[in-house]
């Protein structure tokens, strides 16, 4: 049993900005003694520059991003803990960038330049060993968004959330990196009520479970 334990390391929570996977994070790496890894926002030089000015500032944001999730990937690999991780490295690559680009917010040269960089990185680190994405309405996301009050966020265009979501199910249906659970939050408050959290927890036990 000691040995099974031991082969599973890494959990990662993916989701649109307002999911609320901060707070799903939290309350597993609670309840199940794991280590958690955020993303760094409040540090991020370049997240209010981005918002008010996303043509100039989304290759470097993207970047900051991926250097910082590979630098948590090295640490997990490297270490011996059980970790759940708040946002992938995949998100960056498949949603973010894509739809920058898409957008006319990244330029072509930068995207390439960008993709390819992440290529290289991906032959470096391993998949999670399960994958937790939280599926969530247009209206949901901007009605956290919205209760979270951080002021950087106050520029987040609608069509920019819409699209997101849109690379976000063709992500998931294309996902085939590992073990996969997609949990609808737009019916559940997992923050506030208990029995919501524990209709979390059971659909993760049932999927870590069936890893080993």
């Amino acid at each position: 049993m000691a040995k099974q334990k031991k082969q599973l390391k890494h959990i990662a929570v993916a989701g649109n900005i307002g999911s609320g996977k901060t707070t799903l994070t939290e309350l597993l790496a609670k309840h199940y003694s794991w280590e958690a890894r955020f993303e760094d926002v409040e540090n991020n030089p370049y997240l209010n520059d981005f918002y008010q000015d996303m043509p100039r500032w989304s290759f470097n944001l993207q970047i900051y991003f991926l250097n910082s999730r590979l630098r948590q990937l090295v640490e997990i690999q490297d270490g011996d803990k059980i970790v759940i991780q708040d946002r992938t490295i995949y998100e960056d690559a498949h949603i973010f960038a894509p739809n920058l680009h898409e957008m006319g917010l990244m330029s072509t040269r930068d995207f390439e330049n960008y993709i390819s960089f992440f290529r290289t990185i991906c032959k470096q680190v391993q998949p999670p060993n399960l994958l937790v994405y939280l599926k969530a309405s247009l209206g949901t996301l901007v009605g956290q968004i919205e209760r979270r009050g951080r002021a950087y966020e106050d520029n987040i265009r609608l069509d920019y959330l819409k699209q997101l979501n849109q690379y976000y199910d063709n992500w998931i249906d294309n996902y085939k990196e590992g073990p996969l659970l997609v949990i609808n939050v737009d019916d559940l408050n997992y923050a506030d009520k208990k029995e919501d959290f524990g209709k979390v927890v059971e659909k993760i036990n049932a999927e870590l479970f069936g890893l080993f």
